[in-house]
């Protein structure tokens, strides 16, 4: 559209929005430009599904199981909102943009020989990526962990599943959550919640590690999509003790992630006090739960999740803020799409990044293919990413020279204590 009809345009919406008293949608003032991009969107009703429909894994609609557990439900509209649905930030960055690398005109290096590989609780990667944990016990998502599971084995990557709290409530569930016979080899964590863990005994908590052959097992933190969730867990009290007893008492290494609201400098500090070596910050950025949560809701009671829609640390800045309390391991989830992103990732402090939700819509789009074409483009972007700077391997990256702006500036000097 020319810049004359753009203005013509403009003045008629104006005139139709003064005398009409209906604001036209935020696309069409994107499209002319009139707000830039600071206009803010409501969060979108999902309607794309419907309570008792699940997608299969590549889309089909089939019918729910009329025995399939409260819990399995819930899993599985996660699957279908986390797929399809409105439930990313709207304004919340994960803050990679506020970092320039300084580029090297004269890198010195052959683009083929450069390293990507990670050394990560023992096992080597091939490049530093994680694709995060994401669902667990139902039929489908059996099929999504196994064709997940092989990317993760074939591309050496890190793989994580999602919640176990299915499989420890009904034992039945527990194949939906075994890999190890396609993928024998990947570093795999293990997944609870520190709310369910807090009630177990050590041994029940090891024993979910122990039945997927998981390599370390992660104790997620979910205040906010709990507190936003129908029927969330509201007593969040034991959680220092509990990580402190589940380091000293499982023979696999603890990883204490977060989903998708960050971890802070403050919260970095009682971990460390607490034992804990290993973090996912898993910050704000890419998928929302209080979004999903939100989206699950009546609507006549979404509105409490609206009002937390974007809360959180964003991801850079929660990297950042973990980097200076020495963790053996630090994992950068949220918002990462790109293998720019990862770059910007490690350069910060991050020992490797972490994808779930562009992965889920690429195998849902188009199966391993697609999800190993944004894989292919992934690793090529961390690979130029370190050309661009002279890097020959991730230690290099680390101490490549660069440029961060104002907000992530302030977040590391203003919630650095």
């Amino acid at each position: 559209m020319s810049n004359a009809a753009k203005g013509f345009f403009a003045i008629a919406l104006a005139l139709a929005w003064a005398f009409g008293g209906r604001r036209p949608e935020p696309e069409v003032l994107d499209l002319l430009g009139i707000f830039g991009s600071s206009v803010r969107r409501a969060p979108k009703a999902v309607n794309a599904w419907q309570p008792g429909q699940s997608p299969s894994l590549f889309g089909a609609r089939v019918a729910r199981s009329a025995s399939m557990s409260e819990i399995g439900k819930r899993k599985d509209d996660h699957l279908d909102l986390a797929a399809r649905g409105d439930v990313g930030v709207h304004q919340t960055a994960p803050l990679f943009e506020a970092i320039r690398f300084v580029h090297d005109a004269l890198p010195e290096l052959c683009a083929d020989e450069i390293d990507t590989s990670q050394k990560v609780l023992g096992k080597v990667l091939r490049a530093p990526i994680l694709i995060a944990g994401m669902t667990g016990g139902t039929d489908r998502a059996r099929a999504i962990n196994q064709e997940l599971a092989k990317l993760a084995q074939a591309r050496g990557y890190a793989f994580g599943l999602g919640s176990q709290r299915a499989m420890h409530k009904d034992a039945t569930v527990g194949e939906s959550y075994q890999v190890r016979d396609v993928a024998p080899d990947v570093l795999l964590f293990g997944n609870v919640g520190l709310v369910q863990a807090a009630r177990m005994p050590s041994e029940e908590v090891a024993e979910l590690a122990r039945a997927v052959g998981a390599d370390a097992m992660c104790l997620h933190l979910n205040p906010a999509q709990e507190a936003v969730q129908p029927g969330g867990d509201r007593d969040f009290r034991d959680g220092i003790s509990s990580i402190t007893r589940l380091v000293r008492d499982l023979s696999v290494p603890v990883v204490v992630k977060e989903t998708g609201c960050g971890i802070s400098s403050m919260v970095a500090r009682r971990l460390r006090g607490a034992g804990v070596r290993h973090v996912d910050v898993s910050g704000a950025g890419g998928t929302s739960w209080v979004a999903v949560e939100t989206q699950r809701a009546e609507a006549s009671k979404r509105g409490l999740g609206e009002t937390f829609w974007e809360w959180g640390i964003p991801t850079a800045a929660s990297v950042a803020l973990c980097s200076g309390h020495g963790f053996d391991t630090i994992f950068a989830t949220g918002g990462v799409t790109t293998g720019l992103d990862v770059a910007k990732a490690i350069a910060l402090g991050a020992h490797a990044a972490g994808l779930a939700r562009p992965v889920l819509k690429a195998l849902e789009s188009g199966g391993a293919a697609e999800a190993n074409a944004l894989f292919d483009r992934i690793e090529a972007e961390l690979c130029t990413a370190m050309l661009l700077v002279g890097a020959k391997d991730l230690e290099a990256l680390r101490r490549a020279p660069r440029v961060v702006s104002a907000e992530l500036s302030a977040w590391t000097s203003q919630a650095g204590g």
